[in-house]
């Protein structure tokens, strides 16, 4: 008698097609909607664009428009430096400020629904029209408008703060960047969102029986942290960091994005542009290459 008992499949192959499954969706949107103009851009980074009547006309220059990018263009070298360095001093400051608020968060308190809410609104606020008037001439007149009008509230602090890290005798290069991270926490708390919900997501993913008998074995909570906690969360953190570097990249403030928009209607037009494109996507890259190398060393997965 021939028994039919269909495909069997194991477990690695179940959660195998169910994360394709959920993967096709941008699949499909990539293909559709970012493959084509993906492949224009490049296409266009080694032409001459001349904008017709009833279309355009492409001339062939090689390298030509990467050239102009990177030794002609007065301000693209520095601002991509910018951009760049300041990714590099960011990412630190929001993955530290996440993780720190998602081990608060993850307590339990009167009112943590409410707390999450309020550090998961950024996010909300930061998509649709908040992020359409950020990018907008009418946001920059207006913070213009404030810095020049005599409130120099935010100058004065970090002075006052300079100077009282300075009186320590520290180093210079940690006091700057003390001063500047202290400056740019707005920025740091308004990035953290979707790091905050993932760093939460893992921690309460941890079984509290690995706690329990770590405290039976008289471990403090110091060493639960690097034996426990962190082992379990590394793969997040990695995670969380590949994100923050991309979303700083592509964030709605990012000076170098408005660059190559400005440079492609501008006078050098869509060839020097879509080479900024390029040289930009080449940058990102070779960043996302060397963090991803250096901390996936110490990254633990956990089947």
């Amino acid at each position: 008698m021939k028994s039919n008992r269909g495909l069997r499949l194991t477990l690695a192959q179940r959660e195998r097609i169910t994360g394709m499954v959920f993967a096709l969706p941008f699949v499909i949107g990539f293909i559709a909607f970012f493959l084509r103009p993906i492949l224009q851009s490049l296409i266009f980074g080694f032409n001459e664009l001349e904008v017709l009547t009833g279309g355009y006309n492409l001339t062939g220059v090689g390298f030509q428009n990467f050239r102009k990018a990177v030794l002609e263009h007065p301000e693209f070298n520095r601002v991509l430096f910018e951009t760049c360095l300041r990714v590099v001093s960011d990412v630190p400051l929001v993955l530290m400020f996440s993780f720190f608020m998602a081990s608060l968060l993850n307590q339990k308190f009167r009112g943590r629904l409410f707390a999450r809410t309020l550090f998961f609104l950024p996010v909300i606020l930061a998509s649709g029209a908040i992020a359409s008037m950020e990018q907008s001439d009418y946001m920059t007149a207006v913070l213009q408008t404030t810095s020049s009008s005599g409130i120099s509230g935010g100058f004065l602090g970090a002075a006052a703060l300079r100077s009282f890290i300075g009186s320590m005798k520290l180093p210079e290069q940690f006091l700057t960047y003390i001063v500047a991270a202290v400056d740019r926490i707005p920025h740091v708390i308004r990035a953290s969102g979707i790091q905050i919900l993932i760093f939460l997501a893992g921690l309460q993913s941890i079984p509290p029986s690995l706690y329990e008998a770590s405290t039976i074995e008289g471990a403090t909570g110091w060493e639960s942290f690097w034996r426990i906690t962190f082992p379990i969360m590394s793969p997040l953190i990695l995670t969380n960091i590949v994100y923050t570097i991309v979303d700083s990249f592509t964030a709605a403030d990012n000076e170098l994005l408005t660059l190559i928009r400005e440079t492609a209607f501008g006078g050098m037009g869509f060839g020097v542009s879509s080479a900024m494109s390029w040289i930009y996507f080449a940058a990102v890259s070779l960043i996302l290459l060397a963090m991803a190398g250096s901390t996936s060393r110490w990254v633990i997965y956990y089947e």
